[in-house]
């Protein structure tokens, strides 16, 4: 007999599901049933939440979604910033667990991670499926990518009650194909012709163009590239302005342009405001393309494309003249090096920090580097032009979640086993979720963390000083680095911040620690 559980495995390796990212509880054990002979990698995080985070990191780099599977009650909750991390930042992630019996859900007589409605908890963050017999899940499955893939992407979470998921299965048939919207050809000839009678154009990449030819198009426009930080690497090269919106510099090539075109970005303001100031210039005339349609309803647009980017972006190229060469790179350097003076006045560091991940980016080409809120990250996310599209993101940005990297960094190596990953984080950050290093180990994956220790919360401490507040908070006590690396059997390191010795040091592949002693 095929188990429900057994079949729901069966189900997501249909779907193209590789890896699954789990802790088993007594309210899985039959997903765990199926998984051995399902040809899917497990890999055992410390932490519910790690869980979430590497698959976060892994469906960023595969393009694919990222599989957790979770217990009922805590090991949902606890996956659940995860799950809020990747819904700010359109990263399709399916969270699998399990449920109390049918007949005890909304009781509360006191079972085992009784939640009063775990379905309604987590459906007020993103989609919900309960498989309430053995006969809708397939249908659970097909709603769930289709949630995942054919729109904006994001979180999707399927929960499975206990005494459903040993039940003989019905039988699951192939996946159904996920319709995705495609642009009106007529509004694609409508842009196509905005474009080509620009002669100041500019292009706004955000995350979810980086799959897309945007390189191809800014050639073919002239156009400099303005980043996101999620946007990063999508375009290398003259035209790149691989610099924050939020800073004036950016913002006066944004308003000097005579056509915007706004590809996979929602205008988040902690991409376009981070300083909370405003005065963005008006971008009411841009033509936007997204795939997601109330993202297209929120702004003011010329003209909008639904879409997959990579579709959209080869539409436009391919019904675009040919273009005599222009200024555009005049425009994108002249405002790289404004940006760049613009940032070396908000902070005598922020140079130097800047150096440093550009020192990391010529010493190892094509790497990833995956992120947590540290001072080094902000400074990279106003201004650093990295080497590879999707090989910068982190999660000071969207929803912030602290603690993100070094699971994701897991998650990252899984999905890109030939590439050198770099988890950047702070020794604040480290401390929400220092045991997920271990999981590197086990899993033998090439990451070098690189712990920023200013021994404290340092960009939360020049924040209340800037504010004129006492510093309150901010000076935890940090982890013994070294002593912590040999816990963790790792290759320890520690040098300074700066960016000579960082190139010297990335030399050696991972696992291993690298401090860079700030204090």
């Amino acid at each position: 007999m095929t188990t429900v559980g057994e079949a729901l495995t069966q189900g997501l390796r249909a779907r193209g599901v590789e890896v699954v990212f789990g802790i088993p509880g007594v309210h899985t054990i039959e997903l765990y049933r199926g998984l051995a002979g399902s040809g899917m990698r497990h890999v055992t995080p410390r932490h519910e939440q790690g869980a979430g985070f590497m698959a976060d990191g892994y469906a960023r780099v595969s393009g694919r979604p990222g599989v957790a599977f979770v217990i009922t009650g805590p090991g949902v909750t606890n996956t659940l910033t995860a799950m809020a991390q990747a819904r700010a930042d359109s990263v399709p992630m399916l969270v699998i667990s399990g449920v109390n019996r049918r007949g005890s859900l909304g009781l509360g007589m006191g079972a085992l991670h009784e939640l009063p409605d775990q379905a309604g908890l987590v459906g007020a963050l993103c989609p919900s499926f309960q498989v309430t017999s053995p006969e809708v899940l397939e249908q659970c499955l097909d709603r769930a990518f289709a949630a995942m893939l054919g729109g904006r992407p994001g979180p999707v979470h399927i929960e499975v009650p206990v005494d459903v998921m040993g039940m003989a299965a019905v039988e699951v048939g192939a996946p159904l194909p996920v319709p995705v919207a495609a642009p009106c050809p007529d509004l694609v000839a409508q842009a196509v012709g905005w474009l080509a009678a620009a002669r100041r154009p500019v292009i706004l990449a955000g995350g979810g163009a980086r799959r897309a030819d945007v390189a191809g198009l800014a050639a073919a426009l002239d156009a400099p590239v303005v980043q996101t930080v999620n946007g990063r690497g999508i375009c290398q090269g003259t035209l790149s302005v691989a610099a924050s919106p939020s800073l004036d510099a950016v913002r006066a090539l944004i308003a000097a342009s005579d056509q915007v075109l706004a590809i996979g970005t929602e205008f988040g303001p902690t991409d376009y405001d981070m300083y909370v100031r405003g005065g963005f210039p008006d971008v009411s005339g841009m033509i936007r393309v997204d795939i997601c349609g109330q993202q297209l309803a929120r702004h003011q647009a010329r003209v909008v494309l639904q879409g997959d980017a990579a579709a959209v972006v080869a539409a436009l190229i391919a019904g675009l003249p040919a273009r005599a060469g222009g200024d555009g790179a005049a425009r994108a350097q002249a405002s790289l090096a404004a940006a760049r003076a613009e940032v070396a006045g908000l902070g005598a560091a922020m140079p130097g920090q800047i150096a440093m991940l550009e020192a990391l980016r010529d010493a190892v080409p094509g790497a990833i580097v995956v992120g947590d809120s540290t001072q080094p990250v902000y400074a990279g996310n106003l201004l650093y032009d990295h080497d590879r599209a999707g090989g910068w993101f982190n999660a000071a940005t969207g929803y912030g979640a602290l603690g993100f990297a070094t699971g994701a960094a897991v998650g990252a190596a899984i999905a890109a086993p030939d590439a050198r990953v770099f988890c950047l984080i702070g020794d604040g950050g480290l401390q929400f979720s220092p045991a997920e290093l271990r999981v590197a180990v086990d899993e033998g994956l090439d990451i070098t963390y690189l712990v920023w220790n200013n021994a404290g919360y340092g960009e939360i401490a020049d924040a209340m000083r800037a504010a004129g507040t006492e510093v309150i908070g901010c000076a935890p006590s940090p982890l013994g680095l070294e002593a912590f690396a040999r816990a963790c059997d790792l290759p320890y390191v520690c040098i300074a911040p700066d960016a000579a010795q960082l190139a010297a040091a990335v030399g050696a592949r991972g696992p291993r620690l690298i401090e860079i002693r700030d204090y």
